[in-house]
């Protein structure tokens, strides 16, 4: 049995302003309807013999994970809480233990949630080319056949040209960094290289065993992490402490380059990595003028470009080889070659602290979601939509008051002592110190317009008396 492992934890700077830090590239819809993570499950359907899959996720995407794994109808094995990103060596590691203490002899899919696989046939095939391989001891690697001498991604190279395959999969010679141009029409003309996808299969006892060898560190901090771990709804929540005394490696530098188990099947399947916004460009349908337009985008001498409006009209006029993405809160302009420099805006962004390098102004709940239509010094105004059967945390403010106007569904608002029920156009006041809770008790989404007004609207002037999903 293969047992997938999603490795859900990254941030996907380089495709800011959609991505942010609470609501990263594998969640959104980027090259299809359905989100990256989606389409990672979705993929399982074309590889022989999937178990129930596993998940690892950093804490504070752990509701927006959840949500969208339900929604793919897949079993679930486990879904992990990284208290904070340790790189995938560790993320891997603590699925491992999970695997081989319930499914013994298991082997361990190990998949990114942020790639793109146009073909998933071809790869449910290069991973039935690896399981002997692998179910023998071996930790294998899926090497990407190379398309063009691409100076963005690390490289493999394996001995096919000795023909010296290990029963599906060839013996891995090097890992190599990510080489300038030159190198990179070297090896491509030379053949024998691979970009390393970062995708994995081994069983989870071999992986165990060769990190005791080369990073025993991180398996002793895992095995404390995953011990002292809690049951949290639908979540194992590591140990917070134990987890991050973990050194922060990949798979590759803790295990990979140093084992002589290291095991190669090209994989030739429509892969990429979307690393950057000209990325989508790469892998979208193009008009005839060579360009990728997404929401409302209308344009007049316009070639070989990305443009993606989400809230709004985008016009555009004379470019060649740009990308444009507009959201509520921001625009970014760029020329399609400099796209990986999106990266220091974003850690510009950090260094202000500016919240748009967090969060959109839609931002999504475990009971549903709020976006901030307009605000200013003492008053704020939110769409709120809260899920059937959903409620809020029974809640007091210490330095705001709220209004509540019903615009669609039912209300059940819980005022101090009080139990009111709102109907549409209906409205209630919260005042500043006031228990009260916000729950929909209808079959359809409640949706209301939420006006605060205080001297401090910041989201941190909440205390929370009682709560449903576990947060503090």
């Amino acid at each position: 049995m293969i047992i997938p492992v999603i490795l859900s934890g990254g941030s996907g700077t380089r495709l800011w302003p959609l991505s942010r830090a609470l609501y990263p590239k594998q969640l959104l819809s980027l090259a299809g309807e359905t989100t990256m993570l989606q389409d990672t499950v979705f993929r399982l359907a074309s590889t022989p013999d999937t178990g129930p899959v596993y998940c690892v996720c950093n804490e504070s995407h752990r509701f927006l994970v959840a949500e969208q794994l339900r929604e793919t109808d897949a079993v679930i094995g486990e879904i992990i809480l990284e208290p904070s990103g340790r790189n995938t060596a560790p993320a891997a590691a603590v699925a491992a233990m999970l695997i081989a203490d319930r499914h013994p002899g298991a082997l361990m899919l190990v998949l990114p949630a942020d790639h793109v696989i146009l073909d998933p046939e071809a790869f449910g095939a290069a991973v039935a080319a690896g399981k002997t391989a692998a179910g023998e001891g071996e930790l294998v690697t899926f090497g990407i056949v190379p398309a063009s001498p691409e100076t963005g991604y690390g490289y493999i190279r394996a001995a096919v040209k000795n023909d010296d395959e290990k029963k599906g999969a060839y013996k891995v010679l090097e890992f190599v960094e990510k080489p300038d141009r030159e190198t990179a029409e070297h090896y491509l003309a030379s053949g024998g290289y691979f970009w390393n996808s970062g995708i994995f299969l081994f069983k989870a006892e071999t992986y165990l065993f060769e990190l005791e060898a080369f990073a025993p560190a991180i398996p002793a901090a895992c095995r404390e992490a995953l011990q002292n771990a809690v049951e949290d709804l639908d979540f194992l929540r590591l140990d917070p402490e134990a987890f991050l005394a973990s050194p922060s490696d990949s798979i590759d530098y803790a295990v990979m380059e140093k084992t002589a188990r290291a095991a190669l099947v090209p994989l030739d399947a429509g892969w990429n990595d979307i690393g950057a916004w000209s990325a989508l460009w790469d892998v979208q349908e193009r008009d005839d003028a060579g360009n990728v337009k997404k929401g409302d985008v209308m344009v007049h001498d316009v070639r070989n470009s990305y443009i993606h409006a989400t809230s709004r009209l985008v016009t555009a006029v004379g470019l060649d080889g740009h990308i444009i993405v507009e959201t509520a809160d921001a625009v970014l302009v760029a020329s399609r070659a400099c796209v990986q420099d999106v990266k220091v805006l974003v850690e510009e962004l950090k260094k202000k602290e500016r919240n748009e390098v967090l969060t959109h102004r839609k931002v999504y709940r475990p009971w549903g979601s709020y976006e901030t239509v307009d605000f200013s010094e003492r008053f704020k105004v939110k769409r709120i939509t809260v899920k059937p059967g959903a409620a809020l945390s029974l809640q007091k403010h210490q330095y705001r008051a709220e209004h509540w106007i019903v615009v669609r569904g039912s209300a059940l608002v819980t005022l101090g002592d009080k139990k009111i029920t709102l109907m549409e156009d209906q409205s209630t006041y919260i005042p500043v110190g006031a228990y009260h809770r916000l729950e929909n008790p209808g079959e359809t989404p409640l949706e209301l317009i939420e006006v605060q007004s205080g001297s401090y609207l910041e989201e941190d002037d909440i205390v929370r008396i009682e709560d449903r999903y576990g947060r503090q």
